[in-house]
């Protein structure tokens, strides 16, 4: 499999302020160049220009205005991976939107598909049609945004001749202190379920709706052991993906061989 030994990985905890795209940005960039070590891929949480808002008449931009450009020129001058969602207008329609782009200016996209009916995100947004697989020097990332935790047979790995359809999975969050418990619990299991690497990005903070968020960002192994962990406090960890330990682990232990066989509708 031709894929780098190491990917390096940084996940951005931070409180974000509200629906103040300047203020966000500027922050960010703080924080990433902050950065002490060469990463290959940067996360950054759901929503991170504005913090999660049903707003999006008011906060939405078109493809290629200013987060996009932003997001560019970071992947530029870091040359590393930037991701993270955001409030995006296409086609007339608002969608809560993965933007993955890469140190040559190419963007490619994940549109969440599990909308948070608890906060009527359903009645603003459209839902996402497909799953991408990214490819970065090799390895093979599935993206997904917050909610979509919850539905492990969307993100569920797949086989074909022997190799993974993807290596890391990660969720981008703005994930509310009040169910903690359920985060710290399924991320650790869509990795031993997938045979992957696993890492979520929550936000920490107060938002604009008085919703509370404290974070505990963190990574874990195909074996469900933690790599990673932010904790509660504003902080940026680095953590790094290994594939002969991955390789080595599927190949002695192969319980994707008796996984069940379906298809999504």
């Amino acid at each position: 499999m031709n894929r780098t030994p190491q990917l390096s990985i940084a996940l951005v905890q931070t409180d974000l302020y509200w629906k103040d795209k300047t203020a966000n940005l500027a922050m960010l960039e703080e924080k990433i160049w902050e950065l002490t070590e060469k990463v290959d891929l940067i996360i950054l949480p759901e929503m991170f220009p504005t913090g999660f808002s049903m707003e999006a008449a008011e906060l939405a931009e078109p493809m290629n205005l200013g987060i996009c450009k932003w997001m560019k020129q970071m992947a530029s001058q870091t040359q590393a991976v930037i991701t993270g969602s955001a409030i995006i207008k296409d086609e007339g329609m608002f969608y809560n939107r993965l933007l993955w782009v890469t140190p040559e200016g190419e963007i490619s996209h994940y549109d969440k598909r599990h909308l948070f009916r608890m906060a009527k995100e359903e009645e603003t947004y459209s839902p996402g049609q497909r799953l991408p697989v990214f490819d970065l020097k090799g390895w093979k990332i599935c993206p997904q945004v917050c909610y979509d935790l919850r539905f492990p047979v969307f993100s569920r790995n797949s086989w074909k001749n022997g190799e993974a359809a993807y290596d890391f999975l990660f969720y981008v969050a703005s994930w509310p202190a009040a169910r903690t418990s359920a985060w710290d619990a399924l991320l650790p299991a869509r990795a031993i379920e997938n045979l992957c690497y696993v890492a979520g990005v929550n936000r920490i903070g107060r938002d604009g709706n008085e919703i509370e968020y404290i974070g505990h960002s963190s990574a874990f192994d195909f074996k469900g052991v933690q790599i990673a962990n932010a904790g509660e406090e504003g902080k940026t960890v680095l953590f790094t993906l290994n594939a002969e330990y991955l390789e080595s682990y599927r190949a002695k232990f192969p319980a994707w061989m008796d996984a069940d066989n379906f298809t999504i509708g």
